[in-house]
């Protein structure tokens, strides 16, 4: 079956039903969500913590508010301002530039739209990705997949488990274990330093070599750095962190990606180098703050309203790129004065650095950041120096002083 709508917005989470919402209550015509699970509302449903803020940040601070509520008021909020939320649709590909091919209980159907926003969130990448070798036993999760299972599922965690990285996400792995009866033995990082939780043991500077049992975990082997091994024995281990964006439908459209983020590259109003097509919240660089991908998804409907108006595509504009120790910087391109921070990430932990931008020879901006930085966190850039990036000259670097 063949359909059209006016915006086609894939993914339910914070980032798209608050777009979703904000175009439905401006009028902008038929707003359609697709959502692959069986419910709206994306990582809060299984996020047991209060989230504190509204959809988009405007309402009261609410620490009562947890994250299943978050989820049900975002998709309310969507659904009664004239969204179409549609759950259990998987968007499988592309028929054209903005016609997209899904599949669902009812059968296949392409939907074409005027506007595709891509809101497909972020990912943990599981124990394959990370190389980790030994068998295939039961007791090995996500954090994602560790919530689900307890909170969506009421499923069961064996006895005695470790989690692997120091992310802030660990903290919450480590929560659902005990809430569900087990013991946490041990949080093993790469990193040198790392913030310990209390009544757990830390080992730093440590990587897992392999996972050992047959059937069901039964222990985890870890080396440190200066060369002593020893294994944990546990059924369950949790990999944290290590957050990629769920990409996969861009690449298929041939959606640019970001090398840093690895994400779809956008300008500052969300835009990608696909005419039409916009990307929105975690899809664009791995895991923020809820509140930060609804504040997005808020942020994107002027421009997603302002190109249904006849507004053109931008020409691509200088690119954003970032030297090491940074990993990424958000929005990747610039084709105009950016209307709000960028984000900025460090691979590395930073004591006070001074942060500089420039293009070509020019010193557009320079600033010290007054605090430590986080590999976990990122960095807000001002955005005032982007009004001086000249939209014809080479790429803009952001790099360490």
């Amino acid at each position: 079956m063949n359909r059209a709508v006016d915006v086609l917005v894939v993914g339910a989470g914070p980032a798209g039903l608050t777009l979703a919402a904000r175009l439905a209550d401006a009028g902008a015509g038929r707003i359609e969500v697709l959502e692959r699970e069986g419910e709206a509302g994306g990582t809060p449903r299984h996020c047991h913590r209060g989230l504190g803020l509204g959809w988009d940040g405007a309402r009261p601070f609410r620490p009562w508010l947890l994250g299943p509520a978050y989820a049900r008021e975002l998709t309310a909020r969507a659904v009664r301002a004239g969204a179409d939320v549609r759950t259990g649709v998987s968007a499988t590909g592309w028929a054209g530039p903005l016609t997209l091919e899904t599949t669902s209980p009812a059968g296949l159907e392409r939907i074409t739209a005027r506007v595709v926003v891509l809101a497909t969130g972020a990912r943990e990448r599981p124990r394959s990705a990370r190389l980790v070798p030994g068998s295939r036993p039961a007791g090995v999760f996500t954090t994602g997949e560790l919530q689900q299972w307890v909170h969506l599922y009421g499923g069961t965690v064996g006895g005695r488990a470790v989690v692997v990285g120091a992310e802030p996400v660990a903290r919450h792995a480590v929560r659902t274990l005990r809430g569900a009866g087990a013991d946490v033995v041990a949080v093993v990082t790469d990193r040198p330093r790392a913030r310990a939780l209390p009544g757990v043991p830390l080992l730093t500077a440590t990587t897992v070599d392999e996972l050992r049992g047959r059937g069901r975990l039964s222990g985890v082997a870890v080396r440190h750095r200066d060369g002593r091994s020893a294994v944990l024995a546990c059924d369950t281990v949790v990999f944290t962190g290590d957050w990629i964006p769920d990409h996969e439908l861009a690449r298929r459209g041939g959606v640019a990606l970001d090398p840093g983020t690895r994400g779809p590259g956008v300008d500052a109003s969300f835009r990608t180098g696909t005419p039409g097509v916009f990307a929105v919240g975690n899809a664009l660089r791995g895991v923020e703050r809820a509140a930060t991908a609804a504040s997005e998804g808020a942020a994107a409907a002027p421009p997603v309203l302002a190109h249904l108006a006849g507004t053109p595509w931008p020409e691509p504009g200088p690119l954003l790129v970032v030297r090491a120790p940074l990993v990424w910087v958000t929005p990747n391109r610039l084709t105009g004065a950016a209307g709000r921070p960028l984000l900025l990430r460090s691979g590395e932990p930073l004591a006070w650095p001074s942060v500089t931008v420039r293009q070509d020879s020019r010193l557009l901006w320079r600033r010290r950041i007054p605090r430590p930085v986080s590999p976990s966190r990122s960095l807000r850039l001002p955005a005032g120096w982007t009004a001086r990036v000249d939209r014809a000259g080479g790429p803009v670097v952001v790099s360490l002083a």
